[in-house]
Formats: structure tokens, sequence, C-alpha cells
């Protein structure tokens, strides 16, 4: 018994952390894929042979059951599915938050490759979740071919959701680097270099996972049947590099930043550094919810999670928080890295408008002044 419990457990692990997958950037693409997948397989095949063909469906052999072992991850599986209702009003509620800052900084303005990028992840975004939302919801019936074409589909999208951040993080850079050619260049090869091997080696992956549909007491799941987990840590450690590294230009451009303030005067410094400060707290947040969502997947891989009773209410929590956090990553913070970028540089020249107007002020008073002194 303990034995079927355990296998039940892992069950329950590999089934909702599918639920996931496909959410995750590049660097989750493929960790979210547990690695009792052979447990698994086997016990889906002694369950198979000892069923009637009548539970079994006549064009994809999709397994079926009604046995109440089963009931604790349904269970998690409906519970699940209230926190893809709450990512997708995550998603809805920002969009309406920054509508305003979207008509004036990406609308209004004349269009550049961060306008193009800005308005496909917004807006890609909003279905994506909730067509993530109707794929993942119990009542609904997908087929394995249509499970593989979708995972498939969202795993493309997620590598180029990726590799759009990072353009998006080059343009941030290159701004606090006030236009530095070489920074530019060092930051595409970086960009390039890590994108493309986990471009490639998520082609690789995604080669060794089938998508089957399960019916367990009349709702739907899909399951993750197989995988390479050898390649997760590859992705894992690439993407990481990249975060780091982005992490600490931002941070040691800014104190070298903050310390040519000092030398400013108070206004002046104080102006400019309000602006800058934008970037920084906008970079800062994003790098905190990679972190948050890194730490979360680590804690689920953890043996004590994996060998407990993974239906539990606070493991049930700790993946609920975990599909919010990448939702908001890709598609809120994402957004917001680009409107931090307009609303500094608007800042900025609406700082040197007003310094060039009131310099104009005192100049005119000035020969005003004199031409009275003269008559």
């Amino acid at each position: 018994m303990k034995h079927d419990a355990i296998e039940m457990s892992l069950y329950i692990q590999r089934l909702a952390s599918w639920r996931g997958a496909s959410l995750l950037p590049a660097l989750y693409l493929i960790s979210l894929r547990s690695t009792r997948s052979k447990i698994l397989s086997t016990k889906l095949s002694s369950y198979t042979t000892n069923i009637p063909h009548s539970l079994t469906h006549s064009s994809n052999m999709t397994f079926v059951s009604n046995d109440p072992s089963y009931w604790p991850y349904i269970s998690v599986n409906i519970f699940l599915s209230y926190w893809e209702v709450a990512a997708v009003v995550v998603v809805l509620y920002d969009w309406v938050l920054t509508l305003g800052q979207e008509i004036e900084l990406i609308w209004r303005r004349r269009w550049s490759l961060m306008s193009v990028l800005y308005l496909i992840i917004r807006y890609i975004g909003i279905p994506y979740s909730v067509v993530r939302l109707l794929e993942n919801m119990p009542s609904v019936s997908l087929t394995d071919a249509v499970s593989n074409i979708m995972y498939y589909a969202s795993g493309g999208t997620n590598v180029a959701l990726c590799a759009m951040l990072g353009v998006i993080m080059i343009a941030r850079l290159h701004s606090m680097y006030q236009g530095s050619r070489v920074m530019l260049i060092f930051l595409i090869i970086i960009f390039l270099a890590v994108n493309i091997a986990c471009a490639i080696i998520a082609a690789i992956a995604l080669n060794y996972d089938v998508l089957e549909e399960h019916i367990l007491s009349g709702t739907y799941v899909c399951d993750l049947s197989e995988g390479n987990n050898q390649l997760i840590s590859i992705i894992w450690m690439l993407n990481t590099v990249w975060e780091v590294l982005a992490l600490y230009l931002s941070i040691w451009v800014a104190l070298k930043h903050f310390r040519e303030l000092r030398r400013l005067g108070p206004s002046t410094g104080s102006t400019v550094g309000d602006c800058f400060r934008v970037l920084i707290q906008s970079h800062v947040l994003y790098f905190a919810s990679f972190t948050g969502v890194s730490c979360l997947q680590l804690a689920l891989f953890s043996p004590e999670i994996l060998h407990s009773n993974s239906n539990s209410i606070g493991v049930s929590i700790l993946r609920g928080a975990l599909q919010i956090l990448l939702v908001v990553q890709m598609f809120v913070l994402g957004p917001r890295l680009i409107l931090s970028v307009r609303e500094y540089h608007a800042k900025l020249v609406a700082y040197s408008d007003a310094e060039t107007s009131m310099n104009s002020i005192v100049f005119q008073e000035r020969v005003h002044v004199s031409t009275s002194s003269t008559v």
C-alpha cells in the first residue's frame, strides 16, 4: 500500500506539472517534466491491460478510469484551474492599468522595434492565457494529436517570447549605458549564443515528448508520458547566466550613474536620478520575479515534495503561485520593461525642454534689463 501511495503521489505530481509546462519561458520549457515518466507508464500500462475495451477510446486508445484512487488528483486539477483563472485576471487587470501609458507612450509615438515587441507580447499574452485556461479545464476534451500540436506550438511561442524579452533587455541596457556601441555588440553576442543554444536544445527535447489524454472519472487531463530530463540543466544554466549578467550590468551602471549625479546640483541630480531610478526598479522587479520562479521550481523538485503527498494543499498552492508568476514574468513585467524605458526618455525630454524654456526666460529678462538701462 505504501508503494502504491508513493506511485500515486508521483503520478499526481507528474500530471499536475504538465499543466504549467507550456506557460514557461525557455528556461522552464522542459523543467516541469518530472523524472517519473517510467513509473507513470508502468502504472498506466498495468491499468490498461486489465480494463475492458469499452473503457478505452476507440480512436486513440485514450486511458479511461473511474478508479477512486485518482480522485485526489482530480481535486488538485480543479484547484489548479482556479489559479489559471487568477492568472488570466492578472493579465487583464494589468492591461487595464497600463492602457493609458500604452496609448501615450506606444500608440502616439513613432513606431519602432520596441513598439512592435510591446504589442506582440501584450496582445499575445491575453489570448494565450485564455487559451491555456481552456486547455487545462477538466471539462474540455482534447485528443492526443491536438494536445501535441498545442504543446509544440506553446513551446515555440515560449522560446520566441524569451527571445523578445532578451531583445527588450538589450535595449534597456543599451539605453542605460548611454548608447555604448561596445556594450551593444557585447550584449548581442551573448544574447545570440544563449538563445540559439536554448532553441536547439528545446527543439531536441520536444522530440522526446508525447502527450496522451486520460479520462479520469469524467474529467479530462493530459499526461506528458516521455521526456529527456538531461537537457534541463543546460537550459537552466544558460538562461541563468544571461539573467545574472543583465542584473549585474544594470546594478553596476546604476551605482556609477548615481555617483556621477552627486557632482551635479541638487535639482539636476535629483531629477535625472528619479528618471534613472525607474529603470532600476523595474529591472530589479523583473529579476525578483525570475528568482521567485526559479526558487518555486526548485522547491517543487525537492525530494521532500517528490516523495511526499503531492496533492496536499501546500504543494497545490505552490504550483498555483508558480503559474501566476510565470504569466506575470512573461506578459506583465515584459511589457512594463518597455513602458519604463519610454517613460524614462519622456521624462528626460520633458526635463530638457523645461531647462531650455527656463534658460530662454532668464536670457530674455537679462536682455530686457540691459536694454531698459541703456535707454
